[in-house]
């Protein structure tokens, strides 16, 4: 349950939610309003791209296919299906940064497949922190997020107890996307494709944060 996580996870699901709404933002103002923190947008273009104009459905494919590939390279760093320290969230938030990078520096060079870099870092931070005594938290996309919390509302107004650090959780990661989705805009406005840089370095001080933290603490 939420009661059991550390208290840590809540800085970290909002730092990472912010990354995230960042991420999102430099997609969906330099990309013809593609997301890329999340596919179910990309699924649906990918279909009307596929009869429309098929070079674009392939760049979907593959930014889809780049989000699992994100996700598996959690899954294979990451042993067992509890969220605790000393596992490796440092070395998946370095590579997160490394792959932003790279990316800002394709795309920046006019190499429109840089964005599948993007969308793997995405799918990697997305599986940094899955499950947990059945809690689920979500860092890149909100729609899981708020039909939780209408869930959760509507069984509190039947007289069910309300999971208050749950709820705490949801709110600083909607916040914390909501606020990266400003800073990304700021950001595009002057930097354009190099905005992505600064999550990138965001992913770094939050990597080795976190390796001093878990050093100091283990």
């Amino acid at each position: 349950m939420f009661t059991k996580l550390p208290k840590w996870v809540e800085y970290g699901a909002f730092t990472l939610a912010f990354i995230a709404g960042i991420v999102n933002a430099v997609g969906l103002l330099g990309f013809e309003h593609q997301a890329i923190s999340h596919v179910s947008g990309s699924v649906t273009l990918l279909g009307i791209k596929a009869i429309t104009n098929p070079s674009t459905a392939l760049l979907l494919l593959s930014i889809i296919i780049s989000f699992m590939l994100g996700s598996a390279l959690s899954g294979f760093l990451l042993s067992g299906g509890s969220l605790k320290l000393g596992r490796h969230y440092d070395t998946l938030l370095f590579i997160e940064g490394l792959l932003l990078l790279a990316s800002a520096y394709l795309l920046k060079n006019t190499f429109v497949y840089g964005i599948v870099l993007t969308s793997a870092a995405c799918g990697l931070q997305n599986a940094l922190a899955t499950n947990y005594s059945g809690a689920v938290i979500r860092t890149t996309h909100l729609t899981g997020i708020f039909t939780d919390l209408g869930l959760m509302l509507g069984k509190a107004l039947k007289g069910e107890q309300f999971d208050t650090r749950k709820g705490v959780m949801f709110l600083l990661i909607i916040a914390g996307f909501l606020i990266g989705g400003i800073t990304g805009y700021v950001l595009f406005k002057h930097y354009l494709v190099l905005a992505l840089v600064f999550p990138a370095v965001a992913c770094f001080v939050l990597s080795i944060t976190y390796r001093i933290y878990r050093l100091r603490t283990l």
